[in-house]
């Protein structure tokens, strides 16, 4: 049997590196698209020779990992560096298949005679199809110290349970989600026309107060982003808004469903794995339970808690704890809510929505909940009991207590219907000091001043506090923020 010859590796690897010939001035692939909000941390992360880690960017499918990397090509050539100082590879091309690192490496070093101390800029595209490749790439790190590593992939769950067990001290991982409401407003040109910016302090990590323009406009725009705004392609091409199911679906779900998630945990059966994701899309924002889940999905219970682990280990959905009316955990918690940490990806399944569809409670919830993404902050609950329910509940890491508490609504009714609102007056009372005024998210209404059975409420539309959310999360990326009812509301320094 033949095997892939060496010329034709290296002229591969010319095809995949076009600024070796072509210089600075030449062009990068995605030089002209925008450049995502976390672009400069990333970029910053790859270019600090004096951290000796490789950095490895994870995400979901098509949120922009591979796009961030070429971005971030364009910035080290007109940084001044040199066009053959920097390699890019693609592990998902088929004459890379069975190929080490080192061996890649080794073709591009011989290429223009690179010495161990040169300083070189290497970048490995979906690292996942390399077998063991945490413990090659560590070995890099450790043999190379003067070259900078940085990996993309996808199937989530292998890189990070890998990369803390065979990567310690040598990885720096980042996270970069689907878009944010900000981002894509950001992304379409209509972020100064639909919303204003007010900043509160002259420090420059103060805080900010925000209003809609147009809120009818902007409310448009927030069902836009339900049905394909999480996904950057998707943004920008009118083919795939035209018919987001064979974009999303095919290119995506399925391949994470029927490809990804197989091929790491030896999953057999690929379809009972898609009724029971299906069944959880479907459900995206809605309570609920093992065994309903098993008897809707034909799915065995034992065997779902596993496809859960998978697939909120590859970013397609995002479990939340139950609480009680006093704050109180569940000791053993047979009933969660399951969120689809991209709303784009329901309506894929099961067809675009309007702002009077039926699923637009659940999608919006969905929504906030992919905003949250974006924050290191996990101590996010719902509560449930008899009388009532609030979809956020914040918990204080060290004593667990509430801290602030979001009810999410589609809806103005609450605020004329103030009857709504005695799950909130109730959940107050068994929790006096949870901070106040408690957030209701509404369809148009703003109104920061509500007093209703001695509990302080504020009304903001729901398009208006996912923009909040994007905005201050990726505001205060690199920094730890400091939440007030619910709110980011800008960065303090890293402890």
């Amino acid at each position: 049997m033949l095997e892939i010859a060496k010329k034709d590796i290296v002229s591969r690897l010319q095809f995949d590196n076009p600024w070796w010939s072509d210089g600075r001035s030449g062009k990068v692939a995605y030089e002209g698209t925008p450049r995502r909000k976390y672009f400069e941390l990333f970029h910053r992360a790859v270019a600090d020779a004096t951290v000796r880690r490789a950095v490895v960017l994870m995400g979901p499918r098509r949120v922009g990992k591979t796009v961030m990397v070429y971005h971030s090509i364009r910035a080290l050539l007109d940084t001044g560096v040199d066009a053959s100082n920097i390699l890019y590879i693609s592990l998902e091309t088929p004459i890379y298949t069975g190929l080490s690192l080192e061996r890649i490496l080794a073709y591009f070093q011989e290429l223009f005679s690179h010495k161990r101390d040169s300083n070189l800029f290497v970048f490995f595209d979906e690292i996942q199809y390399l077998r063991d490749w945490e413990i090659h790439l560590k070995s890099l790190v450790d043999s190379y110290p003067d070259y900078r590593f940085a990996v993309t992939g996808s199937a989530a769950a292998a890189l990070r349970l890998k990369s803390n067990e065979s990567g310690a001290g040598r990885f720096s991982d980042y996270v970069l989600p689907p878009l944010t409401f900000a981002e894509y407003l950001m992304f379409i040109g209509r972020e100064e026309e639909l919303v204003s910016t007010t900043p509160t302090s002259s420090d420059e990590m103060g805080s900010f107060d925000y209003a809609a323009k147009n809120i009818d406009q902007l409310n448009e725009e927030f069902v836009n982003y339900l049905n394909f705004g999480g996904y950057p392609e998707a943004v920008f091409s009118e083919t795939i808004r035209r018919d987001p199911g064979q974009y999303i679906k095919s290119d995506i779900i399925d391949k994470v469903l029927l490809r990804d998630l197989p091929s790491l945990y030896g999953i057999s059966d690929i379809q009972e794995l898609n009724r029971l994701f299906t069944t959880l899309a479907y459900n995206s924002g809605n309570e609920v339970s093992l065994e309903a889940l098993s008897q809707s999905s034909g799915v065995a219970k034992n065997t779902i808690r596993r496809y859960l682990e998978y697939l909120e280990a590859a970013f397609l959905i995002r479990r939340v704890e139950r609480i009680d009316q006093t704050a109180k955990k569940f000791k053993r918690a047979m009933c969660f809510k399951v969120y689809l940490t991209n709303p784009s990806m329901r309506a894929a399944l099961f067809g675009q929505i309007e702002a009077d569809s039926e699923a637009m409670g659940a999608l919006t919830e969905t929504a906030i909940y992919s905003q949250w993404q974006h924050s290191k902050l996990t101590e996010l609950y719902y509560a449930r009991w008899n009388s009532g329910e609030i979809d956020i509940v914040h918990l204080s890491g060290s004593e667990q207590k509430p801290t602030w508490a979001v009810e999410v609504k589609w809806s103005d009714r609450p605020y004329k219907a103030r009857a709504e609102l005695d799950n909130c007056v109730e959940f107050v009372g068994r929790n006096p000091k949870i901070g106040q005024p408690i957030l209701i998210t509404s369809k148009t209404v703003a109104d920061e001043d509500v007093k209703y059975k001695g509990v302080d409420f504020a009304f903001r539309p729901a398009s208006l506090y996912a923009y909040m959310l994007g905005a201050n999360l990726l505001r205060a990326v690199v920094q730890r923020p400091i939440f007030k009812h619910g709110i980011p509301l800008h960065g303090g320094k890293q402890a």
